[in-house]
Formats: C-alpha cells, sequence, structure tokens
C-alpha cells in the first residue's frame, strides 16, 4: 500500500462536523493506504490545548502528528490571524525536517493553512488533493465575518492560487463545485459528501403521545453560523420545547437566555460525545438545522447523520440543504431567516406527524441514497 498523508486544522478528539468527516475520510482510506494524519494539538471550540495529548500517536491504524498552535476563540481578528499563522509556520517545520508521501489530502478551509501546504509542496511534484468543505472568502463575507476591501481581495487570490496549484479536488456540495469550475475548469472535481457511516440504530415502533408537546432538538456546534441563540429568542413555543446541545461561542449567550427566561421550555444539555449523541437524539421527535443567513455552497452533514438516525429534519438554511430535504423527503423547511415562516411551519406540525412510521421510513431513505463507501470507492480510484 502506498502512503497518503491528511493535512487538517480540526481533527479528534475535537467535536463537530469537520473533525468528524476527517476521521471518517481517513479512516476509510486507511483500508487501502497508510494514511498518516498532521493536525494541531486538539482545542476546537474552546481555544485551549485539551490536556493529555502527545505529538503522536496511533489511532485504528492511522497515524496522528499533532503540531504546535497558538489556539484562541477571540473576535479580534489580528489573534485570528495569528493564530491560524501559527500552524501554518508548524507546518512548514514539519515539511522540512520529515518525509513527505507523494500523495497529500489538503484540507480547506483554513484558506491560510491549505496556501501554506500547496505552496511548499507544489514544487516537489506532489500529487496534491484539495478537499474543500466552504467557499472562502465567499462564506465568511455572507456571514458578516469579512468585509469588502484589501483583506477580502487577498483571499480571493489565495483562494484561486489554492484551486489552481490541486491536482484534484473534491467539493461537499454541487454549489462548491460549480464556484470552482468558473476558476478552473480544466482541474478535476469530485462531488465527496459527508457521509456517515455508523451502525444504524433500530427503530422501534411507538405510540405517540398526544398529550404532550413537540421534542425538538438542536446539536451541534453553537457558532456564529448557525445562530442558535436568536433561533432561541423568534421560536413560537407554544407547541414545542427546544433542546440543546453543544458548545461554542454562542453558548453563554444561550444559557444566560435561559436563565433570563425560566418560564420558555428551552434545556441545554452541554457537550457530548458522539456516541451519547446518537442515543440521546432517538429521544427526540425532529431535529431543527438552522443557518442565521443563506451561505452559498453550505450543506450542513447534519442533514445525512440525522436522517441516518431516523431523525425527522426542520430545515431552516436554504440553499441546497433546502433542496436535498424536500427532494428526499426528510422533513420540514421554512425560508432562510424568515422566522414567521419558520414558526408557521412548526404551527401545522401534529404529535401525530412524528410516528415510527416517519422514522423508519426517512432511515431507509437515507441508507440508500447517502452512502459513504461508494463515494469513497470512487475517491480511492482516483488517488
Amino acid at each position: 500500500m502506498k502512503d497518503l498523508l491528511i493535512i487538517s486544522n480540526y481533527f479528534p478528539p475535537e467535536m463537530g462536523a469537520a473533525s468528524n468527516r476527517i476521521f471518517q475520510l481517513a479512516e476509510g482510506l486507511s483500508k487501502n493506504q497508510n494514511v498518516s494524519v498532521i493536525c494541531p494539538f486538539p482545542n476546537y471550540p474552546t481555544g485551549k490545548v485539551f490536556k493529555h495529548y502527545n505529538n503522536k500517536e496511533t489511532i485504528d491504524g492511522i497515524t496522528i502528528k499533532r503540531l504546535w498552535v497558538a489556539p484562541s476563540v477571540s473576535k479580534n481578528k489580528f489573534v485570528r490571524l495569528f493564530s491560524m499563522l501559527s500552524f501554518s509556520f508548524s507546518i512548514v517545520w514539519f515539511f522540512l525536517w520529515n518525509k513527505i508521501p507523494k500523495t497529500i489530502i489538503v484540507n480547506s478551509p483554513p484558506l491560510l493553512v491549505a496556501f501554506t501546504s500547496l505552496f511548499f509542496l507544489s514544487a516537489k511534484k506532489h500529487r496534491l488533493i484539495l478537499n474543500v468543505s466552504d467557499l472562502w472568502p465567499k462564506a465568511g463575507l455572507e456571514l458578516g465575518a469579512i468585509k469588502q476591501g484589501f483583506s477580502y481581495k487577498m483571499l480571493q487570490k489565495i483562494e484561486r492560487f489554492n484551486y489552481n496549484k490541486a491536482d484534484l479536488i473534491l467539493g461537499q456540495s454541487e454549489e462548491i463545485l460549480i464556484h470552482i469550475k468558473t476558476i478552473v475548469p480544466k482541474t478535476e472535481t469530485l462531488l465527496y459528501r459527508n457521509f456517515p457511516n455508523f451502525s444504524p440504530p433500530k427503530i422501534e415502533p411507538n405510540d405517540v403521545d398526544h398529550s404532550t408537546k413537540i421534542k425538538i432538538v438542536y446539536a451541534g456546534l453553537l457558532g456564529v453560523a448557525q445562530g442558535v441563540f436568536k433561533l432561541c429568542k423568534n421560536l413560537d413555543y407554544s407547541k414545542i420545547e427546544l433542546h440543546i446541545y453543544g458548545s461554542g461561542a454562542e453558548e453563554i449567550q444561550i444559557k444566560n437566555f435561559i436563565n433570563d427566561n425560566p418560564t420558555l421550555p428551552i434545556t441545554f444539555h452541554g457537550s457530548v460525545s458522539r456516541n451519547e449523541l446518537h442515543r440521546e437524539l432517538l429521544k427526540y421527535d425532529a431535529t431543527i438545522i438552522p443557518l442565521l443567513n443563506r451561505i452559498y455552497g453550505s450543506v450542513p452533514s447534519k442533514i445525512f447523520e440525522y436522517s441516518r438516525l431516523g431523525l425527522p429534519i426542520i430545515y431552516f438554511g436554504g440553499g441546497e440543504g433546502e433542496n436535498i430535504v424536500k427532494d428526499y423527503k426528510l422533513g420540514w423547511v421554512a425560508e432562510s431567516g424568515n422566522y414567521s415562516a419558520l414558526n408557521e411551519v412548526i404551527s401545522q406540525l401534529q404529535r401525530s406527524d412524528f410516528d415510527s412510521g416517519l422514522k423508519i421510513q426517512i432511515q431507509k431513505t437515507a441508507l440508500k441514497n447517502f452512502d459513504a463507501s461508494e463515494q469513497l470507492n470512487v475517491l480511492n480510484s482516483l488517488i
């Protein structure tokens, strides 16, 4: 088997879609390649390095090399920039003193980490595969995290450089690939969605209790892009109760809001492991997947993960994700950013909508259409 290196800013034990996606990619490829990963010491989303992690370890046959980083969750753009650059510096140091496999998968964003990797490796005739999960800087502009100006133009140049240096580009949405093709029309691309590969739970028949409220759960990053704090403030709770799992930048605001509004049926459960979360999610009637704004290219991986659990989805983010939920009949959608429309959708829900028959059908749809092994086989053939 040949050697393959994955370079990622996120990796377990960090939680979240990015970390899960890269571990699953490494695990799947390790069946046919000798896979190693370089990543920072774990720190996301707390901004503090987790305790008791060495700079090298092996998990399920994957060699993981953790490099120095100056972690931060500061809102100061210069502090954030230094944090990103610190991992880039570590990557350069690693390249100087270690033998690098001929085939490398580089994950983006962050753009600067991808740029550093591609800049140093492109001159040495490596096969470079760029795995694009979000369209930066475009997504940052839509989120309000970046403004038009000199910095934005520089990031666009870095983005173009990255695409031009890649031999193969993976995108997790059709919109991402469409955008990339406008820049590098001749570069080979592959749609590689964030399909999960865990064993699906058996959904047992159940009787719906019509006397209780509909139990809706949000589980994931509590960041600016998700807008869970604003969601808490704008939901109509007359028919529902909301349960929240996760951590992130908005966590304190959400906790304070719950404390200030004790009569609202909102429960914050904090962070749990992925396996424990899957068990917890089976207790709920539906999950809500919000985005504060419609982000071009974004398809939340929760769509594929939660449908595999058989959990009906209320999608509130627009774009390609909305189309997937509608086309595969995975639940309900509401116009992105329109909280009145969201509450109207929720007001029409009935307890009888959430019987086990619906959950079984959603799970069957997910197992049939969101197959991680099929796309992994295609990727293996291209490496």
